[in-house]
């Protein structure tokens, strides 16, 4: 754990404690992390910027864990412009995204935000797993290019009382001229808002099935065949057709997601650029066929919205 100080001009780092390996993947692993933070530096407010590989809410135990590393992943094509990846490829480097909630719960601490520099971790899944850690989720639905968070154009909008806003708008800035490849995908989740999400989703998964015939004219968010991650909002509108309850979906979600933005295509290493037709800022795994995503219904999200 580091400290960085700014003096006659120039940024030090200074030490204030060394970890060994083991352990920092574990809730309490988590948690001793973040009480040491408490005890070095004490402050009202804390917030989190994670920088590494996402899977969205893929588990790294299970048998869809052992799907992934059979399947080639999009950080495997070498000859295609780098997204986002930081971090070991085995499981012993991997944490799942309940082990880190419960890990800050477990340290009294609620983020203002958890800020994920990574791929595919803007997912209704993902956030409801979070929704006691964090007030705010911020994430890419899809993947992150290398050149990660435009610290340098958005860093501010981070810093004092958060301009979520301003954040959103500076990243389409950076990514809609970025000469590397012009992709990106940014929102803000409003965490408060989940439950309120979730009692909708049950009401509509109570009365609807989704026809699996239509799989291919949902709006994916990924490069995955079949699919993994597909925009919220195109799914249920797909999902379900009572005019009441989709007018109360449609109204949630803007309180769900009330900073969104995007690029006119989305960057996958596997296909390329892709469309984006339509973008809600959060997606779902709920009509994947995927097999990474067999575990599906073990989520919190999926147990409060089917059972």
């Amino acid at each position: 754990m580091f400290e960085i100080i700014h003096s006659k001009g120039k940024c030090d780092r200074k030490t204030l404690k060394r970890y060994g390996t083991s352990g920092f993947t574990t809730v309490e692993g988590i948690t001793g992390i973040l009480n040491d933070v408490q005890e070095f530096a004490p402050a009202p407010v804390y917030a989190m910027i994670i920088g590494s590989h996402g899977m969205g809410w893929l588990p790294v135990d299970g048998t869809q864990a052992d799907s992934l590393f059979r399947m080639k992943k999009h950080w495997e094509y070498q000859e295609q412009p780098l997204t986002r990846y930081f971090g070991g490829l085995t499981r012993e480097f991997q944490t799942d995204v309940g082990t880190l909630a419960r890990g800050i719960v477990g340290a009294g601490v609620k983020m203002e935000y958890i800020l994920f520099d990574d791929c595919y971790m803007s997912s209704v899944e993902v956030a409801y797993e979070l929704k006691e850690a964090t007030r705010f989720l911020i994430a890419s639905t899809s993947e992150m290019m290398a050149y990660g968070m435009p610290y340098a154009t958005v860093g501010e909008f981070l810093l004092g009382n958060p301009d979520y806003g301003s954040l959103c708008e500076g990243f389409h800035d950076f990514y809609s001229t970025y000469e590397m490849m012009p992709c990106g995908t940014l929102a803000v989740t409003d965490c408060s808002e989940l439950d309120n999400m979730a009692a909708i989703m049950k009401s509509i998964n109570d009365r609807y099935v989704f026809d699996d015939s239509l799989q291919g004219e949902l709006q994916g968010l990924d490069g995955y065949t079949p699919v993994i991650f597909y925009d919220f909002a195109d799914y249920v509108l797909t999902l379900c057709s009572d005019p009441v309850l989709t007018a109360r979906f449609r109204e949630q979600l803007e309180r769900l997601v009330p900073y969104k933005t995007h690029t006119g295509k989305f960057y996958s290493r596997t296909k390329g650029p892709l469309p984006i037709h339509t973008f809600s800022g959060i997606t779902i795994s709920d009509p994947s066929t995927n097999p990474m995503a067999l575990l599906k219904g073990t989520t919190s999200w999926y147990k409060a919205t089917h059972e």
